[in-house]
């Protein structure tokens, strides 16, 4: 519980400091923002944060970090190059490969495992199917609702996409944590005046 506690207040720790970095950047992009502009620009500067925080070892990270430097506008690039360290990147890229293979070999075990399961449950007798079938169903139909939710989750085996949830729960809600704190103190701090 400790280790945990103490990743959790590191996480914190560093994506406060790579999001009030973020901020910094784009403000000098644009001393006079409107709030629609402050508001684009918190979300932004975020997200690219906690994805940073990541270090591109997860897929979730490097979907997002992709997805931010697709945009247009040059900012965006300057804000993800400053705050997005490369210094893992290439390394986690050419693991993750090996992972990815691994999780297909699991895959395929798995695939071989229900084919199995099949069979015998057509032994069994047609109730035994209906209800292995409902089931299946009721499994892929959830599979794709989180695949739409998790960043870049519409490429990935359910293996990869069950550990990749996991880990993108545990961020967003270091980034809440850190947002809901930081919106108490400013609101505190104004009721003090």
């Amino acid at each position: 519980m400790k280790a945990r506690m103490g990743n959790s207040m590191f996480l914190k720790h560093e994506f406060l400091k790579k999001w009030i970095k973020g901020l910094h950047i784009y403000s000098n992009f644009k001393k006079d923002m409107s709030i629609l502009e402050r508001k684009k620009a918190i979300k932004l500067s975020a997200d690219v944060a906690i994805a940073s925080t990541r270090n591109a070892s997860t897929r979730w990270s490097r979907t997002v970090m992709a997805n931010i430097s697709k945009n247009e506008t040059n900012k965006n690039k300057i804000l993800v190059e400053q705050v997005f360290s490369d210094s893992g990147v290439i390394k986690k890229k050419a693991s993750s490969g090996l992972m990815a293979c691994r999780n297909r070999i699991k895959s395929k075990k798995i695939l071989r495992r229900s084919h199995i399961t099949q069979i015998r449950a057509r032994k069994m007798g047609p109730h035994a199917v209906k209800a292995s079938s409902i089931a299946k169903k009721l499994v892929k139909n959830r599979t794709q609702v989180l695949k739409s939710l998790v960043p870049g989750g519409e490429n990935m085996d359910e293996i990869s996409l069950i550990k990749e949830t996991l880990d993108y729960i545990v961020s967003l809600r270091v980034q809440v944590d850190v947002m809901r704190r930081l919106a108490s103190a400013a609101e505190h701090s104004t009721k003090s005046l």
